[in-house]
Order: structure tokens, then C-alpha cells, then sequence
């Protein structure tokens, strides 16, 4: 047994020995599914189109490339301009039924889990959380884990109307879309907030280092999409 296993195992037997197991579990599981409100600050209640635009300014304050879509049709042409762009011939995306009902002629499209030899990939977002530029991942058989840190060039779709103000908004509206015959929440919540970075080497800031070098969120305008 690891260390790490070892110590957890441990906490969990003294636990055990003071509280009932079943009462634990089942307090634990009761304030999971109930969640509740914290103390807000003022940059998390931004409302309309002050949220959008402190959703805007944050992300590229982070380094993402944003870019404001007037229709979720557009997304093709833009993503094939990102490509040329990069010079990527390719692009793996998410099995999303959104993105597979796209016209994706002229582009060279896979779909399905990202791999090591991904060059760049494509998402669609849960959300976006305003108050930090924040994108909202959610793990399922459409939206593959795998696409949010393999392929060099991360491209991401989110909605105008699926951002919030806050983090605790999000996880209020995940409770809300579970469903009664699937788990409370999904498996993985990813929150992505621009490309990967690190500044452990001689505080140098190096893009790319756990993940994409690059994000670009394509934002579909809410009024008119």
C-alpha cells in the first residue's frame, strides 16, 4: 500500500470508530445534493451584458483568444481559420450532437477523445463562469476529458446564456440538470481558466506546460444565435 493510501486509510478507520459509517455517508451525501450560498462578492453578481463583458475582459486577461460569434453556424469557418492560422491540418472534436450536425466540409474533422497526437481540438463548453473567465468542462461520452489537455490548441464554444456570474451559480445549475437515473453530478468538472501555464523554471513564464499553449473560446452571442 502506497503512503498516500496508507494515511487515508487510516483516517478513514478513525472516523469509522467515532462516527457511524452509514450516518457519515449519508450527512456527506445530503450536503453535496443540497449545496447553499456563500458570501458573493461584488465581481461575481455581474448581471447582462456587464457579465459578458467581465467574462470577456477576464479571459483574455488569462491569455485566451476570444472570439464573439453571431451564430453557432459560424463556428466552422472560424475554426478553419484558426487552423490555417496555425498551420494545423486537423482537428479532433468532441462528439458533441451540436458539433456533429455542423458542416464540416473542406476541414479535416475527427471525432471523439483527444490523444497525444492531437494537434488541436474542439469542445463545447457547459459554461462560463464571469467573475474569472472561467470555462465549465463537464466529462461525458460527448465531451471527452482527454480534448481539455492534450491537443496543442484548445478551441472551446460556450453560449452567452450559459455564463455565470459566479462559481456557485455553476454548481447550483449542474445540481438542477441532473438527471433522476444518472449520478447527482457529473464525474469530472473541469474549470479552465486560459492556457496551460507554469513559472516553476527561474519564475519564467512558460505556456503549455501541462497542457494547450493556446485557448480560443468562440462565444456565440445569445441575442442573435
Amino acid at each position: 500500500m502506497s503512503a498516500r493510501k496508507d494515511i487515508f486509510a487510516r483516517l478513514k478507520t478513525t472516523l469509522d470508530r467515532v462516527h457511524n459509517p452509514t450516518v457519515r455517508y449519508s450527512r456527506a451525501d445530503r450536503y453535496i445534493q443540497k449545496g447553499g450560498s456563500h458570501l458573493i462578492p461584488e465581481r461575481g453578481r455581474a448581471d447582462g451584458a456587464a457579465r459578458t463583458a467581465l467574462f470577456v475582459s477576464e479571459a483574455e486577461y488569462a491569455a485566451a483568444d476570444v472570439r464573439r460569434l453571431a451564430r453557432l453556424d459560424d463556428v466552422p469557418d472560424v475554426v478553419k481559420g484558426i487552423l490555417n492560422e496555425a498551420k494545423i491540418g486537423a482537428v479532433k472534436i468532441a462528439p458533441d450532437d451540436r458539433l456533429q450536425a455542423m458542416d464540416w466540409s473542406g476541414i479535416e474533422v475527427a471525432f471523439g477523445r483527444g490523444v497525444g497526437s492531437d494537434h488541436a481540438g474542439l469542445s463545447f463548453a457547459y459554461g462560463g463562469v464571469s467573475e474569472t473567465g472561467t470555462l465549465v468542462m463537464t466529462s461525458s461520452a460527448q465531451s471527452p476529458t482527454t480534448l481539455n489537455f492534450l491537443p496543442d490548441v484548445h478551441i472551446v464554444v460556450v453560449r452567452e446564456e450559459t455564463i455565470a456570474a459566479n462559481y456557485e451559480e455553476v454548481w447550483n445549475l449542474l445540481r438542477q440538470d441532473a438527471k433522476p437515473d444518472t449520478p447527482r453530478l457529473p464525474r469530472t468538472v473541469n474549470w479552465i481558466t486560459g492556457p496551460s501555464r507554469t513559472a516553476d523554471i527561474e519564475q519564467t513564464l512558460l505556456l503549455g506546460a501541462h497542457g494547450p499553449r493556446k485557448l480560443i473560446i468562440l462565444l456565440i452571442d445569445a441575442e442573435i444565435s
